[in-house]
């Protein structure tokens, strides 16, 4: 069976090749999509071991992510992890991730960062949010919302095409699972909330854009 696990990057070369170095001890493949980045992600990757293509523009974690994923089936992956390039995930984490897939009990598996990790509290108080916002459009009774580590069958990813090219991406693969009535499961994660990625975080009016595209997603 093989894993791979696809990492959307854009201007993240100072994390990227120890991201990739420590990941590929756990899986089979790691694909990069650098996503128009202006530094050195790209050669970066490359060097810790990534299987890497490019955008030429920045189109946004979603296009990354569904390009990463077109690339992975092509490459005949069995299960595609979602995984940040950011440094905040623990690898060794990715075994549980993808432990009730592999025994063929579930067909997504989502990280619940509820259950291990310390978050800031306002970052907690938009996330509630977004869970009873997941409960109503979707109909998914999950813990955690638009947390980017996340595992898929083949046949799940198949199914899920991402459509939002930015951060709206992660409420949509959501919907989707619930449209296409895929089972799945929760598992805890650990986030790491250092002072950078709590800066680069989605703040108030990021939730805010990510509900209007979601609307005119729903209209069209």
């Amino acid at each position: 069976m093989k894993i791979t696990v696809v990492i959307p990057a854009f201007n993240e070369e100072k994390t990227i090749f120890d991201v990739v170095s420590d990941v590929k001890k756990y899986v089979d493949e790691v694909i990069v999509v650098d996503d128009g980045s202006s530094d050195n992600t790209l050669t970066r990757a490359e060097k810790g071991g990534a299987v890497v293509c490019s955008h030429f523009i920045n189109r946004g974690q979603g296009a990354a992510l569904e390009t990463g994923k077109q690339i992975a089936l092509l490459r005949n992956a069995d299960i595609i992890v979602h995984y940040d390039a950011d440094g905040q995930f623990l690898p060794e984490e990715i075994k549980l991730m993808i432990e009730p897939i592999v025994a063929g009990r579930t067909e997504v598996v989502l990280g619940n960062r509820f259950l291990k990790s310390a978050i800031p509290p306002f970052k907690k108080f938009l996330l509630g949010g977004g869970i009873l916002l997941t409960r109503l459009t979707s109909g998914l009774k999950l813990g955690d919302t638009h947390n980017g580590f996340r595992a898929l069958s083949s046949s799940a990813a198949q199914k899920i095409i991402i459509e939002h090219n930015r951060m709206a991406h992660a409420s949509e693969i959501l919907d989707k699972i619930g449209k296409n009535k895929l089972s799945y499961a929760e598992v805890p994660v650990t986030l790491k909330y250092f002072p950078v990625a709590v800066r680069r975080g989605q703040n108030f009016f990021d939730y805010l854009k990510i509900l209007f595209d979601l609307f005119l997603g729903r209209m069209v």
